[in-house]
């Protein structure tokens, strides 16, 4: 039984400023060029003004990429495009500097931090402050076997809660979230199908390295063995994440509920986040104003996840290299939205 009492954080957690935003909507309506000009940059603006609980809005100067790392047992089962095992090399290229991310994220002035919550690799071979919160070695093969034990859902659950907490502390005042996986988008897929009441085909796609129609096959038959282990921990999300997630998965799901918390605005990534943002939206209703959805990515189960947590992409260009780079690119965007909200000038 664990002691993470989940109901909490619908109490913690509070919608973004109604009264800044409904201000932030006044003012947009004096401003040049007229309110509809800008399209979904005027939105942006608005909803960072709420988040920030500021107007005008304030400048976006400390964005932090951060990105959960872990490899899970399910990819055994040939249903990824890596190889079992590969999420040291893909922590290594960002570590590197040469991953998509990595470049991005130079290029844009965020700064990133990787977190490893279950890589299969030795502690030793990576540095202490991307392992110190790490659960466990792999994570279990979701189709017959829980991920994590209850316990260690929890500590991976509360490792990201921690994170949360020293990103606020740090200044962080945007996160752009991501995960560094090899399996990690077919239990991503068990938890969406699980929580939407959907059938496993419905929500399978071909992962972030591409996979040919065998593969598909193969896991989209994973999914539906991991969905008959989830449906009966339904009502406990960390019970869920135990049997069906994985330590980085848990990891996210803390994190993105102590970020809002901590009222710190997150970009999700791909379908990977969108399944941890929507066990996080079953834990506390009002969690998913806090993020925005950075990119469309063409997966069936991030649309789904997406769909029922009313969060519309702001981009479309079909990017499943995962790591968070997706979510990256819509970065200058919402920085643009909250310059332009701060600096144009009234009409006289």
């Amino acid at each position: 039984m664990s002691s993470l009492n989940l109901d909490d954080f619908a109490t913690l957690i509070e919608r973004p400023d109604a009264g800044v935003r409904r201000d932030a909507e006044e003012r947009r309506e004096r401003l040049v060029p007229s309110a509809g000009a800008l399209g979904r940059l005027d939105e942006l603006g608005e909803w960072l003004a709420a988040a920030q609980g500021a107007l005008p809005v304030k400048p976006v100067e400390r964005p932090r990429v951060l990105l959960f790392a872990g490899d899970h047992g399910v990819a055994k089962l040939g249903v990824s495009g890596g190889p079992a095992g590969g999420a040291h090399e893909l922590v290594r290229a960002v570590l590197d500097g040469v991953s998509p991310a990595a470049v991005l994220a130079r290029r844009f002035g965020a700064e990133l931090r990787v977190v490893d919550m279950s890589v299969d690799c030795d502690a030793a071979d990576l540095p202490e402050d991307v392992t110190r919160h790490r659960v466990r070695r792999g994570s279990g093969r979701v189709d017959i076997e829980d991920a994590l034990t209850v316990e260690e859902a929890e500590r991976a659950f509360r490792a990201g809660m921690a994170v949360a907490d020293e990103e606020a502390d740090s200044g962080t005042d945007l996160v752009v979230l991501g995960d560094l996986s090899v399996g990690g988008t077919t239990a991503a897929g068990i938890l969406v199908a699980a929580l939407c009441g959907t059938d496993a085909s419905v929500v399978t796609g071909r992962g972030g390295f591409g996979i040919d129609d065998l593969a598909w096959m193969r896991k989209c038959a994973a999914i539906r063995d991991g969905l008959r282990r989830a449906r009966p921990v339904l009502g406990d999300q960390l019970e869920l994440l135990a049997a069906t997630g994985g330590a980085d998965l848990a990891a996210m799901t803390g994190f993105l509920l102590q970020s809002a918390v901590r009222r710190t605005p997150v970009i999700l990534d791909g379908v990977v986040t969108a399944a941890c943002a929507l066990v996080a939206q079953r834990v506390a209703f009002r969690a998913p104003d806090w993020w925005l959805a950075g990119q469309a990515s063409g997966d069936p189960a991030q649309a789904k996840a997406l769909d029922r947590m009313a969060l519309n992409p702001l981009l479309d260009h079909g990017v499943t290299v995962g790591e968070g780079t997706g979510a990256l690119l819509a970065l200058p965007l919402v920085q643009a939205a909250a310059a332009l909200a701060a600096e144009l000038p009234e009409r006289s």
